[in-house]
């Protein structure tokens, strides 16, 4: 079954705490695990960010409009209860619990609305159509944002001079902790040209092991053959370690090939290159930096 989105899991929740005793988050995550029969998998799906599970975000999200509601209460960090209101409306029993029902409860829309000056037919539609949590909305902007920049980053490097994109290569190996010095790096790669091998690095500060470099600024893929070659120039210098950087992509070949063979070759294509590029501050700029925070509950805590 599909994770559900989060106002189908208002109701569920709102039983769930029917007997009125307190209930902890992890609690109610598992019950409500079983309940929708989700999967292993599905409990340990993650938002795009990874630093949640999609799961988690949606329960504390239901728990939270149906607090804002007044039909849940907390009593300490991590533990909720039922309230009274809470009790009064599975008492009714009502189909579903979502957005527009929790709109009957004045606290509810004060709460929601008082910075917004839409009209009620105008909220109770997008409240309809509203699936996805604050969280998972934020998230997916940002993965758009950040799809965008990785097209954008392609579409440079794949116009620059291959001087340019040796440049990038050794920016980024060093700025992940390869290399050395990026003098040093800048020496290795592109220096050679040898027999199917572009250049090497240093694996860390001391080198204490040597990777070597292939670095093809390509538009069509890179198939089995190219892997080969290099393979064969790594056995020709006794070498264990490569790096096949591309601009491009590889070939289901070519991932099968690096699976069975016992060097260590990693490759990298142009998607993962320019992640890399975003990820480690290489050639992008910070535009806007949006701080995310929570309640301290400890804060609030009277000792």
């Amino acid at each position: 079954m599909a994770i559900p989105d989060f106002q189908s899991i208002m109701l569920p929740l709102l039983k769930y705490c029917a007997d009125g005793k307190e209930h902890t988050n992890r609690e109610a995550l598992d019950s409500l695990a079983m309940e929708f029969n989700l999967s292993e998998d599905e409990q340990k799906e993650l938002l795009p960010s990874g630093q949640q599970c999609v799961i988690d975000n949606r329960v504390a999200w239901a728990r939270a409009h149906m607090k804002m509601a007044g039909l849940v209460e907390n009593t300490r960090r991590g533990v909720f209860r039922i309230t009274t209101r809470g009790q009064k409306v599975l008492e009714k029993n009502p189909t579903e619990i979502n957005l527009r029902y929790l709109r009957e409860f004045p606290e509810y829309i004060e709460a929601r609305d008082k910075h917004k000056g839409n009209q009620q037919q105008e909220t109770s539609k997008s409240d309809d159509q509203e699936t996805q949590t604050p969280a998972e909305r934020l998230e997916e902007a940002y993965q758009t944002i950040r799809e965008n920049l990785v097209s954008e980053i392609l579409a440079q490097l794949k116009a620059a001079s291959p001087i340019f994109f040796e440049k990038v290569v050794v920016e980024v190996l060093v700025k992940m902790g390869y290399g050395g010095s990026r003098k040093d790096a800048g020496q290795a790669i592109g220096r050679s040209g040898d027999e199917g091998i572009d250049g090497i690095i240093k694996e860390d500060r001391l080198g204490l092991d040597i990777i070597y470099i292939q670095a093809k600024r390509w538009e069509n893929s890179v198939s089995r053959p190219e892997i080969q070659k290099f393979a064969g120039a790594l056995q020709g210098k006794r070498a264990r370690k490569g790096i096949f950087i591309t601009t491009s992509e590889f070939s289901n070949g070519s991932h099968e090939y690096v699976s069975a063979i016992d060097s260590k070759i990693i490759l990298i294509d142009g998607q993962q290159l320019a992640q890399f590029m975003i990820d480690f501050g290489v050639g992008v700029s910070t535009d806007a930096v949006y701080e995310l925070k929570r309640l301290d509950s400890d804060y609030f805590t009277d000792n």
